[in-house]
């Protein structure tokens, strides 16, 4: 958990600012949505209406994907000298930094995470993330192969086409980022969909890339709903490439959906139940605020939270008793408040799913420690929650719960503690506090999971591929990974003009 101190220290006093852009990013333009509709978005601590924005839907998803396939079929972007891509990506990343404090108060007004840690943790990964693709539009290449006879062989690597890009509301602009960076590093364009929760941080970012000089239909930024944009965006017949982060239950949808009318390339990162666990070396007070860290960050509402928390028999009554205290001198309150450590959920949808997660706990017999209940009667927070005594078989240790619900486990072995963070349908995340190398490597290899982090959690960097086993997704975002997907390669075969060429 992040001190008050250092909060106030690194950010101040933050000031909301008033969003100006509402419409939809269109072929380089900012327009109204076809229909006329609008819908509201909501400050979630206040619950007072923020502003009114377009709303998509098909005909505008189709106005979307026509500009962004014109924009690939015969626009310059994919024709020109990598490098000049590279170029206009860093400017965009400049553009961006240069707006930090504008982005962070945009994306918190929304969303409702504490405007300090969007500054210090969101933007920047968004910084970082454009940074790090446009190293990569010049380094890009395929290979010379031998082969039998008088031939010559080549292969190249070439952008997949039009890619349509759904994001999720917990972290708007980091998503959006995480999409946009592979896809136009390689050449391709795109048609975003927001999270019709969080949509203004991700329109001024979709403004900052006009401004560096992309190309119209390059970058193309929809709000609207799933059933609705989302859902015509991934059939829609002109899509090359559909990235999806969200629930694993819309995940399911977006792969049905997504091949309705051809066969797309699909990248899913979907949901977690992490587990997390800590070894009986471990320093207590250092293993306490780990794995709150690892849960409570981002109010809980981070796909790898590390939900599950096991704790070694031997450390595990005095673990537990600590690990209350600590959760209990979390501060909560409005995200532009300094002193915020935890923030509100997002809407009164994931409040009231929070709460009967934790019913679901109190009934069948799991210990509430500590929390158990709404924060205050306006805003939507949840006063961070620590159960004990939790059973594999419990509700509150299976299903992802998207919010600042702590499970605590007792385990002895660990083979057994391998097997039971394995038992589960999800392999998104995983941790592990020891200071044994040999528990640290045969954990790691042991477990599941796309990312096990060690003595640290929710750890993200450009550099590194990020994605899930099992349930939580199909492929990799970040990292050189992460641009395989949006690359298809080609193999040339050229006979040589002279059979006698060696």
């Amino acid at each position: 958990m992040l001190s008050k101190q250092f909060i106030k220290r690194t950010f101040g006093t933050a000031i909301p600012v008033q969003p100006r852009l509402t419409q939809l990013l269109i072929d380089g333009k900012f327009v109204n949505s076809v229909s006329g509709k609008t819908f509201d978005t909501f400050n979630p601590s206040t619950e007072e209406k923020i502003i009114s924005v377009q709303e998509a839907d098909k005909h505008d998803v189709d106005k979307a994907v026509n500009a962004a396939r014109k924009a690939f079929d015969e626009g310059p972007w994919r024709r020109m000298a990598a490098s000049e891509r590279g170029k206009i990506m860093y400017r965009f990343a400049d553009l961006v930094e240069k707006h930090t404090d504008e982005l962070a108060n945009l994306e918190a007004l929304d969303n409702g995470k504490p405007a300090a840690i969007a500054k210090i943790a969101d933007i920047p990964l968004v910084v970082n993330t454009l940074r790090y693709y446009a190293g990569w539009t010049d380094k890009i290449h395929g290979k010379t192969i031998p082969v039998n006879g008088p031939y010559f062989a080549y292969t190249k690597e070439e952008p997949v086409g039009v890619c349509g890009q759904i994001i999720p509301w917990n972290f708007p602009a980091a998503m959006l980022a995480w999409k946009l960076g592979p896809a136009l590093a390689t050449g391709c364009t795109t048609v975003v969909k927001t999270a019709e929760q969080t949509p203004l941080s991700a329109l001024r970012i979709g403004e900052l890339a006009m401004e560096a000089g992309f190309p119209n239909g390059v970058i193309n930024i929809l709000s609207g709903y799933g059933p609705t944009a989302g859902q015509a965006l991934a059939q829609h017949h002109l899509v090359d490439k559909v990235a999806f982060t969200g629930s694993t239950e819309v995940g399911y949808e977006i792969m049905k959906t997504a091949h309705k009318h051809n066969l797309k390339r699909i990248t899913l990162e979907l949901g977690g139940k992490s587990a997390n666990i800590v070894m009986d070396d471990a320093d207590i007070d250092f293993a306490i605020a780990q794995s709150q860290f690892a849960l409570f960050f981002n109010q809980g509402q981070c796909c790898i939270a590390g939900s599950r928390l096991f704790v070694h028999e031997k450390i595990y009554d005095t673990f537990v008793n600590r690990a209350a205290e600590l959760a209990k001198k979390t501060v909560i309150g409005n995200q532009f408040d300094p002193n915020t450590q935890q923030g509100p959920q997002v809407n009164q949808e994931q409040l009231t799913k929070i709460l009967g997660f934790i019913e679901s706990g109190k009934k069948e017999g799991a210990k509430l420690l500590t929390g158990g209940k709404r924060h205050g009667n306006k805003g939507f927070f949840v006063e961070p929650t620590i159960f004990a005594d939790v059973q594999d078989n419990m509700t509150i240790a299976k299903e992802e719960i998207f919010g600042p619900v702590l499970s605590i486990l007792k385990f002895k072995t660990v083979d057994e503690v391998i097997q039971r963070a394995n038992n589960s349908a999800y392999g998104l995340g995983a941790g592990l506090v020891t200071n044994n190398m040999d528990n640290a490597i045969k954990i790691s290899n042991g477990l599941r999971a796309g990312t096990v982090y060690v003595n640290c959690y929710d750890v993200f960097d450009a550099a590194a591929p990020f994605g899930g086993f099992k349930d939580s997704g199909l492929g990799r975002e970040l990292g050189e990974a992460g641009l395989r997907n949006y690359l298809e390669s080609k193999t040339v075969i050229i006979k040589r003009p002279d059979d006698s060429l060696p």
